[in-house]
């Protein structure tokens, strides 16, 4: 039997010598069957962890294509306790991370979400707008139903900032590659900004042992392996959102095929 725990995962990925690859997928969208799809062929595809996206009405550190699944998702009638019943019911063989804002889970009350999120199968929860200590209430119940707190670092945080959010996170370490809303980004590719995240991700190294992952901007298959050469784990979320809603699930797993090939053909080439 798999293990879908995050702590299981990374210490496969150590043994195995490489590093991870995180898609995001909003639930619900385009539809609620696509992303049981998705959900049930992301490990074959190449997937380590999946990042499951909670629709909300105001997604503000999204950008436009994230937003607008949001809102289609919402449209069409999913909610939190929809996307803990998609996890459920695809149970994918590889730990799930549910991907919120604050402001649902506080709605379905947060120790109640916990225990719901945990029964489902969730690995552990990222709540995008929950900065460390700003409300330790809410971190205590989410702790205590057994859900691990990964953090988000911002390109802007201080190098003390940075030392007390890696060390308050759980599972792993979310970089965040560039300042702006999540979103494809071409004109200041991630070859450009390499001596940046390599510089951010020694100064997390440095303050924890949990493993760091980076995200934004990364659309494709090239600069997820230039990242995969200096993160222990890469995210896509909008380039690979925006081929589930023109495409299908199918065309979204195949171009994470893609990204796991060029992943691990750099890291032979290493």
């Amino acid at each position: 039997m798999s293990d879908t725990s995050l702590a299981g995962r990374w210490a496969a990925l150590r043994t195995q010598g490489r590093a991870a690859l995180i898609p995001y997928v909003t639930a619900g969208y385009p539809d609620a069957a696509a992303t049981r799809e998705f959900l049930a062929g992301a490990a074959g595809a190449g997937a380590d962890f999946i990042e499951l996206g909670v629709p909300w009405s105001d997604p503000v550190a999204d950008g436009p294509v994230i937003q607008a699944s949001s809102y289609a998702a919402l449209k069409g009638g999913m909610s939190l306790a929809g996307a803990l019943d998609l996890l459920a019911a695809a149970r994918p063989g590889i730990p799930v991370i549910v991907f919120s804002y604050l402001n649902p889970i506080l709605a379905f009350g947060a120790a109640r979400f916990a225990a719901r999120a945990r029964e489902a199968g969730a690995a552990g929860v990222l709540v995008t707008d929950l900065p460390v200590d700003t409300d330790p209430a809410v971190e205590r119940e989410l702790r205590a139903g057994g859900l691990p707190l990964v953090r988000l670092v911002a390109p802007t945080s201080s190098a003390e900032r940075v030392r007390v959010i890696a060390r308050a996170s759980e599972g792993f370490v979310y970089l965040i590659s560039r300042l702006g809303v999540t979103g494809k980004n071409r004109e200041s590719g991630i070859g450009n900004r390499q001596a940046d995240i390599a510089e951010r991700v020694a100064l997390i190294r440095a303050a924890t042992d949990v493993p760091v992952v980076v995200g934004f901007g990364i659309a494709e298959p090239e600069q997820a392996a230039a990242v995969a050469g200096i993160a222990d784990g890469v995210v896509v979320g909008s380039a690979l959102v925006e081929r589930m809603g023109t495409g299908s699930a199918q065309a979204a797993l195949d171009w994470l095929k893609a990204l796991r090939g060029a992943m691990d053909r750099a890291g032979t080439a290493a």
